[in-house]
């Protein structure tokens, strides 16, 4: 596993940095107040935080931004993140109109740190019970790496209505796992290689990733963003260790093909051409071949990570898409 983890980056901040933060706060500070507002004056509507518990007891962390009125967009992160891994889109949707969720896993983030029930099915069964308490109705389903599994298994299993379109951007369908069936897939030996580190030292582990093949980080032209890989860093230990181990398994095993053949509404597939965490090829060029409505997007050199680093460009096509 260790040949595709490249961490070139120190979590202190140096002296140069501190600095130059303190003089930018400063900088601010004699903005006009126009200015410094200018990405959030024209967001409104109601903003809750809350939590729901499940039939099993499970408590579910979950945003919900906007007016209920509006069309919902709802949020499925990755592996082993938590909903803040989608504050780029979210803020984007929120000043568009929409009315924004996004849950954390159980397992993850703010969400009880269960020991049983860290398999796909459950998480599904979990975000049904979550939309079906919200009432959501003609919602986009928006889901990233092991998220695009469960946004895709949702979508095949939704009551009539609940779902008016589907995104998959750097989504674990079909399957991530190689076999007989699967031969371009990627070995066991690796997933077992995550499981084997995360036991060691889930901190080490998560800062390899993030700052190495995560974000394309280890590429020699990469501009590493410290900040970003902290992030991750920060999310990823808000979960239970039990949960990440169990969830290996859900996102690299779990086989999404009939989940894909079900889904009847339009589905835009997306993926990084340098993704170094699902390889496009065994995910991406699949899973349209078994979408009934499907429209499939690559990005040239983009990482797994792309809608963080690359938003900019990612939610304009997003809401193109949405608008359509």
């Amino acid at each position: 596993m260790t040949a595709f983890l490249e961490p070139g980056w120190t979590p202190e901040p140096t002296r140069r940095e501190l600095l130059g933060g303190i003089a930018a706060l400063g900088l601010v500070a004699t903005l006009p107040a126009c200015s410094q507002a200018n990405t959030s004056h024209d967001i409104k509507g109601d903003f809750t935080m809350a939590t729901i518990t499940l039939k099993d007891g499970t408590e579910i962390f979950y945003k919900d931004w906007g007016p209920k009125d509006a069309q919902p967009i709802v949020f499925h992160h990755g592996w082993p993140l938590s909903a803040d891994d989608w504050d780029a889109q979210m803020l984007f949707f929120l000043s568009k109109g929409f009315r924004v969720i996004a849950h954390d896993r159980r397992g993850h983030g703010r969400s009880t740190q269960t020991d049983t029930g860290n398999d796909m099915d459950t998480y599904v069964a979990d975000v049904i019970e979550l939309t079906d308490k919200l009432d959501l109705k003609n919602a986009v389903h928006i889901g990233h790496s092991t998220g695009g599994g469960e946004a895709a298994r949702y979508a095949a299993r939704a009551k009539p209505g609940r779902v008016a379109k589907v995104v998959l951007a750097g989504a674990v369908p079909p399957i991530m796992v190689k076999s007989d069936k699967n031969p371009g897939g990627t070995p066991m030996a690796v997933f077992d290689g995550f499981r084997t580190a995360l036991a060691a030292n889930r901190a080490q582990f998560f800062m390899d990733v993030a700052s190495g093949p995560f974000y394309g980080f280890n590429r020699p032209d990469a501009k590493v963003i410290s900040a970003t890989v902290q992030n991750w860093w920060r999310q990823g230990m808000m979960g239970g260790a039990k949960a990440h181990y169990d969830c290996i398994k859900a996102f690299s095993e779990t086989d999404f093909t009939e989940d894909l053949k079900k889904i009847e509404v339009p589905t835009l597939v997306m993926h990084g051409e340098d993704d170094q965490v699902v390889p496009i090829a065994d995910a991406a060029l699949l899973s349209i071949k078994l979408l009934k409505k499907g429209e499939l997007k690559t990005y040239k050199g983009y990482p797994h990570g792309m809608l963080t680093i690359h938003a900019d460009v990612l939610n304009p096509e997003i809401l193109a898409f949405i608008k359509a």
